[in-house]
């Protein structure tokens, strides 16, 4: 996901993100939607959640 479309969703939410990186982003979301805030982290190798926006994103991250 283009990093933009990422600063909207936070946006829409109430979220700042002035100086954000998109990790830091991405779990912002994650807390304020109550989920586990685990966007590249090592919870990708026992990761579950195959209906998880951040999915693609986060085991790319995690593969380099």
């Amino acid at each position: 996901m283009r990093f933009e479309d990422i600063r909207g969703i936070a946006k829409e939410m109430g979220i700042g993100t002035y100086r954000m990186k998109k990790t830091d982003i991405v779990r912002a979301i994650q807390r304020e939607e109550n989920n586990i805030e685990c966007y590249g982290t090592e919870r990708v190798n026992i990761c579950q959640e195959e209906a998880c926006l951040w999915r693609s994103d986060c085991f790319t991250l995690n593969n380099k």
